[in-house]
């Protein structure tokens, strides 16, 4: 038999501030001039030729894309990333979900993760009142304007909060315009303001940490930062004003961002740091669409990009520019690894921790 729906309005939500945070942002942020934590010499030569890949796309106005996984924020790049941001060296970031919800925590309360084995046995894990509700209401907010979901969040955190109209004007909207594009978003918030009591005025929330969050900071430096979640894989799904349409309305806006910056990389460069899934598997469905597009218009496809990919698993020492490992080596079953170097261009693997990898390249690419 068909199982009968969970009934999410039945959730009981906590106080973030009650929950045992594992990290705090004075414990992990790192000074960006700082000494790096080692590496050997031949990841280090990598790095260096990364950063010569850098500076030649940027000179090229080609994009320079960043896709990480949460851990990079969590284990203390921000104030490296707003220094790379602000020198002009990245013009997209990309990461997901989970990278969101430690950035909006850090950027709130100051600290944030949790221990998932002990709070899933509790029914608590994910529960947190405060999480939940305001990256919704910072996406109900974004999609007034037909803002993804990091440009959404990002402007949230820097401007601690956001405004809403009232349901009236809501509704006087649509029906004076029943075509516009924003109308499912109009919809959705009169939803959530009837169904929840959501405000229909000015949202205040005091975002003390903020220099601590990536999404603020590229918000603030108006560089792209799009998000790229899954429906259920995430904490916000663990809350009564849980809702889909949502948070798809603004991946689907920030998929297209993606796409834009995608259509920009010949001659440009990718990194993918610590983003083993969502990253490989979005940039190729970008890139994609990408070249369907040009090939209608008699255009060539992406072509002249660098993929430089960083993660702490082991490579089985394969040199991936002699081409693709054949099935008995376990380099192979490196998913990650293998889609990105099916994606053209020059496909490089470097295992090496996260943070010491991104902290060299900003040190390479901060001398003259």
């Amino acid at each position: 038999m068909y199982p009968q729906p969970l009934d999410l309005s039945k959730l009981k939500v906590f106080p973030l501030a009650d929950r045992r945070s594992l990290t705090r942002v004075e414990d992990i942020l790192v000074d960006p001039d700082s000494t790096p934590a080692p590496l050997s010499s031949q990841i280090l030569d990598r790095v260096a030729d990364c950063a010569a890949n850098i500076r030649a796309a940027r000179k090229r106005q080609s994009t320079v894309m960043l896709i990480y996984g949460a851990h990079l924020l969590r284990n203390g790049a921000a104030l490296i990333l707003d220094r790379l941001m602000e020198a002009g060296w990245l013009n997209h970031l990309a990461t997901n979900g989970a990278g969101t919800i430690h950035d909006w925590e850090y950027a709130w309360l100051g600290r944030s993760t949790e221990s998932v084995e002990q709070n899933v046995l509790t029914g608590s894990f994910g529960t947190w009142n405060e999480t939940g509700l305001n990256i919704h209401l910072a996406l109900l907010a974004g999609g007034l304007r037909h803002q993804g979901y990091g440009g959404a969040l990002g402007q949230f955190i820097s401007e601690d909060g956001c405004t809403f109209p009232t349901t009236e004007k809501l509704w006087a909207d649509i029906q004076a315009n029943p075509q516009d594009r924003l109308n499912p978003a109009r919809m959705d918030l009169i939803g959530m303001q009837h169904e929840h009591r959501l405000p229909q005025q000015k949202v205040i929330v005091q975002h003390a940490w903020k220099h601590a969050s990536i999404l603020a900071n590229a918000w603030r430096h108006q560089v792209a930062m799009t998000v790229h979640p899954g429906i259920g894989y995430d904490i916000i799904a663990n809350h009564p004003v849980f809702n889909g349409s949502i948070i798809g309305r603004a991946a689907t806006r920030d998929f297209e961002v993606f796409g834009g910056s995608v259509e920009k990389l010949d001659g440009g460069v990718v990194l993918s740091v610590g983003s083993a899934i969502m990253g490989p598997q979005v940039f190729e469905k970008s890139l994609s669409c990408v070249n369907n597009i040009r090939i209608q218009a008699d255009k060539q496809i992406v072509q002249d990009h660098s993929i430089c990919v960083v993660d702490l698993q082991d490579g089985g020492g394969w040199d991936w520019s002699q081409g693709e490992p054949p099935k008995t080596n376990p380099a192979y079953y490196l998913r990650f690894c293998k889609s990105y170097y099916r994606m053209g261009g020059s496909m490089q693997y470097l295992q090496a921790d996260n943070l010491a990898f991104i902290h060299h390249l900003y040190h390479f690419l901060s001398k003259p």
